[in-house]
């Protein structure tokens, strides 16, 4: 017996997560996308992983290039969230408009985020539609302090302290 996509995604709406958003930099161009699969893996050594689909173009230069950056947004950064999504209509260029820094790599960082990650890769699994990266953190910033974007049943929602 198959599951049923949709049903496993209603059921996955009772996962509350966090939000990033994983940018790739390879030969000039650069690419990102919205990205809830982060995870800590290791403080000693520091590595994390992300799961990326594979037929994305943040896919194709995190391949490429060995290396990613990833910002967590913050909670007012939702419309940011959308647009690395693919969810604004007519948007070609997801950076356009959008305040980015760096750390020690060429891919940017989204300004206004709560912590910031420059990873280079170390292994990969392909699985399924995705490929799970685990990274080595080589640079990191952020105190945690500012209020997370937090994602919950297809709706951003704010945490209470």
């Amino acid at each position: 017996m198959t599951l049923d996509p949709e049903q496993l995604r209603r059921a996955m709406r009772a996962w509350t997560t966090g939000v990033t958003i994983v940018t790739a930099s390879y030969q000039g161009e650069r690419y990102g996308m919205t990205v809830n699969s982060f995870t800590s893996i290791s403080l000693e050594p520091p590595l994390i992983s992300v799961s990326l689909k594979k037929l994305t173009h943040t896919h194709e230069l995190v391949e490429k290039s060995g290396e990613f950056a990833l910002t967590i947004l913050s909670a007012n950064q939702g419309d940011i969230s959308d647009r690395f999504a693919g969810k604004i209509p007519d948007i070609t260029d997801r950076f356009e408009g959008v305040e980015t820094e760096k750390l020690i790599i060429d891919a940017p960082l989204i300004k206004g985020g709560t912590g910031y990650f420059n990873c280079r890769v170390v292994n990969t699994i392909p699985i399924g539609e995705n490929t799970l990266f685990f990274a080595e953190v080589i640079a990191a910033r952020g105190e945690g302090e500012d209020e997370p974007l937090v994602y919950h049943n297809r709706v951003f929602w704010k945490l209470v302290k």
